[in-house]
């Protein structure tokens, strides 16, 4: 969720089917009338002209429909936030681009509105026994939080309350944006758009169980109880609802602060180290991953500002809506990838990519082999070939510069300037969401200006290698790749 907004808020959000329906149908024909006269009055264009022109009409188009879901509020922007992460490649550039810009709206709901939200929910008595601060703390598109503290001993508490209607809202919404695109001729419906457009539902149903996300933090919680370099909020049932989550306050720095931003580099490079450990957890071991890189869904605890210090930096993981279990189908083959990129079995890793369905054995070889490299350079901070990086991703002491090396960019133009484009498949559902937490993940390292080598810790996770290795049950999943 977003940090604290001031003098931003509404009465009410529109849930209603039928006006939601309304708004986007006016929008849709509209914008829809737009393309179809420009694509008469383009077509006696040069060829040059023509693409310059749609192009900008794209543009244009994408533009007006995102300000029209930014008008609606609720699970609306919500689904054009999901689409602007994962929908690259399903959207043209220009509407993903004018996606993005939903992040920013995230205005709150005035507090009668949520007060009678949390009366309805709890009841007069349960609600007593709180005082929550009216202004929010945080507020996105499916709701918003408030401090509070409890009256009998002044435990300091968070509650997550879900706008009105939002749930109820998520199919018609869904479907309303879907044909709005269609309408607008932003988008080709095809089966792997069809099958994303349902994973996307699943993701939205998903984010409004408040009653799972509470179940799925306890889960995390009890996972990482014994790592203390971790910090999960806990759940309180008795103020918890369908529409309210109710857990204690973790006071942190944001990843970006100045403050996290002065600690020595050693201390930065355990906070990295910590995260890109999380992750090889979930995905060795657990098979559920938190899949939304928000860093407003993390914390920087650090050592010496809270009673309960260990000495050390710790990170707070907040928000478990976006929580996704894989199967092992899935997750074998991935593996499989990762393993092979380590070993240099560049046959292995074109396997892998064969069984999750985005490449062919029909390719041309050096396109296979490409795509192949490509996958391959993305695991360049967890090589064991450290020669092969560049200068400036080294630091005087042999370790990786995360921040430094640009590692996302260099492998986006080393795609971009091949011929896998020509060739590539839309990726599995399951592939785009790991792929946006794998790019999460290293961004945060990054951001964190950590220094570190990765090698030893993907060893720990793929052979069990280390000190701290993973026990042999934990391990199996790796093993069976």
């Amino acid at each position: 969720m977003s940090s604290r907004r001031s003098g931003n808020s509404v009465s009410r959000i529109k849930t209603g089917s039928f006006e939601r329906r309304l708004s986007l149908t006016r929008a849709g024909l509209f914008a829809g009338t737009r393309m179809a006269s420009h694509m008469a009055t383009n077509w006696f264009s040069t060829r040059e002209n023509r693409e310059k022109r749609h192009r900008a009409m794209l543009s244009s188009q994408a533009r007006f429909l995102v300000d029209e879901l930014g008008k609606l509020k609720g699970s609306v922007v919500k689904i054009g936030q999901v689409m602007a992460l994962y929908g690259e490649h399903f959207l043209p550039e220009e509407v993903t681009e004018a996606l993005h810009t939903l992040e920013d709206q995230t205005t709150s709901l005035e507090w009668p509105a949520i007060e009678r939200v949390l009366k309805d929910e709890l009841g007069a008595e349960r609600l007593a026994q709180l005082d929550v601060e009216p202004e929010p703390i945080g507020a996105a598109s499916l709701g918003q939080v408030h401090r509070a503290w409890r009256r009998s001993d002044g435990l300091e508490l968070v509650l997550k309350v879900q706008y009105p209607g939002v749930a109820d809202a998520v199919d018609s919404d869904l479907n309303a944006v879907a044909q709005l695109l269609r309408v607008a001729r932003l988008v080709s419906f095809g089966p792997e758009f069809n099958d994303w457009l349902e994973e996307v539902r699943q993701m939205m149903h998903r984010e409004v169980d408040y009653r799972l996300e509470a179940k799925t933090t306890e889960k995390f919680r009890n996972m990482l109880a014994s790592d203390p370099r971790f910090i999960v909020p806990r759940v309180l049932p008795e103020f918890s609802t369908e529409h309210v989550i109710c857990s204690t306050y973790e006071h942190g720095h944001s990843v970006s602060s100045q403050s996290v931003r002065d600690l020595p580099l050693e201390r930065r490079s355990a906070l990295g180290k910590a995260a890109l450990e999380l992750f090889f957890r979930e995905l060795f071991i657990w098979g559920e991953i938190q899949t939304d890189p928000n860093f407003g869904n993390y914390r920087i605890r650090i050592a010496g500002e809270e009673g309960d210090d260990p000495g050390y930096d710790r990170i707070v993981l907040l928000d478990f809506g976006a929580v996704q279990s894989y199967s092992d189908e899935f997750l074998k083959p991935v593996i499989q990838m990762i393993k092979a990129s380590y070993e240099n079995d560049l046959d292995a890793v074109i396997d892998g990519g064969v069984k999750l369905r985005f490449m062919s054995t029909e390719w041309p070889e050096e396109v296979l082999e490409k795509f192949g490299q490509v996958c391959m350079s993305v695991l360049e901070p967890l090589s064991s070939d450290k020669d092969s990086w560049p200068d400036y991703a080294v630091n005087s002491h042999g370790q990786y510069r995360w921040k430094q090396s640009e590692l996302p960019s260099r492998v986006a133009r080393q795609a971009a300037r091949s011929a896998i484009s020509r060739y590539f498949r839309v990726p599995p559902k399951e592939f785009v969401f790991l792929n946006r937490k794998l790019i999460g993940v290293y961004t945060f390292v990054a951001v964190l200006n950590s220094e570190f080598n990765g090698e030893p810790l993907l060893r720990k996770y793929l052979y069990g290698e280390g000190d701290d290795a993973p026990d042999a049950s934990a391990t199996s999943q790796s093993t069976k790749a």
